[in-house]
């Protein structure tokens, strides 16, 4: 088995589950497990040291009080579904992370944040209650008021306290199914945190970083602010229905691309092209499909395929506000140097997290994608001595390679998390490649 991004790879024992009924005795019977909803995190996280069980056909959508706007679900089911349905009636999630191809078990597990983190929290925030299968295939009823200490170690927990069943959360209204996107042309690292500090008045914002660029253009960004748009400003045009169908896939990638595919001069054309259209599209708001906006690389099924048969990372650390200009700078600095350049990095920024493992804090998140070799491996352990001596920390949902001593620097409610896991009986019924690698 292997993440979306398809290193590390490890042998497990797949098992499925169809009927929520069936869980408690699979949790009770088998030792070292832990569920897989889509597997798209990118690292070990949803492979079961001895067992994974695949939760996709835990998928019905349970029940919607139109009144709260409050939706049930299994925890199986994807956010493309949930999107396929509540968009043209008028709703939207309160968070989603940058692809629909995700379980809402999964996103909960992960404490997903999306490009509105710094004014709505993550996905977790949003959760008002939800169904645990324990270690002792007990179903328990979590929220804030019941069962509380679970709850919130479920909540970014990756899986590590049981199996989420069920959940149910509280969608946005909106008018369109179109986003009023800005484009700020940033020309160095200093004026992309500058950007995304003024514009957290705007619901959704993040930022693209030219990784590749040096001297006094080092950090050279667009900043993407987003709102939902109004029918005036979405009007009466043929090609602008008021609520439009999801895209579908563009293309497939049949095959793994060649390992040289993805260098040096490939990598600097395509920023270097993508910067220039982003400055063509500064001059004036942009009505954009609420899909091309969120999920813009959903268009291109597997993706995952253009590193190659060797893989890729998916290195993302948040650090302070205070140290952000300052750390980043080493870090992009020595991508810029050494010529490890990621066509895909992002800059949001964040507020703090709602469970006990959640990533989020405050500061500026920078995510990078990276070819698996080993060059790229020593990099990033240089790059994990800068992100923990500021005090911040690696994203698990996309961790496949941090230390222990990285992860446990960085995540200061680790040890009440693991008290928990001995309290429920967790750590002896769940576990994955993750959780073994790190001690959790």
């Amino acid at each position: 088995m292997e993440g979306w991004g398809r290193y590390p790879r490890h042998e497990s024992e797949v098992l499925n589950c169809r009927v929520p009924q069936a869980l408690s005795g699979i949790a009770t019977s088998v030792p070292g497990l832990i569920a897989r909803g889509n597997g798209r995190s990118y690292g070990d996280a949803a492979i079961g040291e001895n067992s994974t069980l695949m939760c996709g056909g835990l998928n019905r959508m349970k029940r919607f009080d139109v009144a709260d706007r409050v939706l049930t679900v299994e925890g199986g089911v994807m956010l493309s579904d949930v999107l396929r349905a509540v968009v043209p009636r008028g709703y939207f999630p309160p968070v989603v992370p940058g692809t629909k191809f995700v379980t809402v078990g999964g996103m909960i597990a992960s404490d997903v944040h999306g490009k509105n983190h710094h004014c709505d929290g993550g996905f977790g925030d949003h959760v008002s209650e939800l169904k645990l299968v324990a270690a002792s295939g007990e179903v328990l009823n979590c929220s804030r008021s019941q069962n509380a200490e679970l709850f919130s170690a479920t909540v970014g927990g990756m899986g590590l306290t049981g199996i989420i069943a069920e959940a149910t959360f509280r969608l946005r209204p909106i008018e369109t199914g179109w986003i009023m996107q800005r484009t700020i042309v940033a020309e160095n690292l200093s004026e992309a945190l500058r950007a995304l500090r003024q514009s957290e008045d705007a619901t959704y914002s993040v930022g693209w970083i030219d990784c590749l660029s040096k001297g006094a253009s080092l950090g050279r960004s667009l900043i993407f602010t987003g709102e939902h748009a109004t029918p005036d400003q979405v009007g009466e045009t043929p090609k602008t229905d008021r609520f439009p169908s999801p895209n579908n896939a563009a293309f497939s990638l049949p095959l793994d691309m060649p390992g040289w595919l993805l260098n040096k001069a490939s990598v600097s054309a395509f920023n270097e092209l993508y910067f220039r259209s982003g400055i063509r599209r500064s001059a004036k708001p942009l009505l954009v499909h609420w899909d091309n906006y969120f999920f813009p690389l959903d268009r291109i099924l597997r993706w995952n395929r253009l590193y190659g048969k060797r893989g890729f990372i998916q290195h993302q650390c948040v650090v302070p506000d205070a140290d952000a200009l300052q750390v980043l700078t080493g870090i992009l600095d020595r991508f810029a140097h050494s010529g490890k350049g990621s066509f895909l990095a992002v800059l949001k920024k964040l507020r703090g997290g709602a469970g006990l493992l959640s990533f989020a804090a405050p500061g500026y998140t920078l995510a990078l994608d990276l070819p698996a070799t080993q060059d790229v491996l020593r990099l990033l352990d240089e790059i994990d001595e800068l992100v923990v001596k500021a005090g911040g920390r690696l994203y698990l949902a996309k961790d496949a390679r941090q230390s222990r001593l990285t992860f446990e620097s960085g995540y200061p409610k680790l040890d009440a998390f693991k008290e928990l896991r001995r309290a429920t009986g967790a750590d002896g019924r769940f576990s994955s490649r993750l959780a073994k690698r790190l001690g959790i």
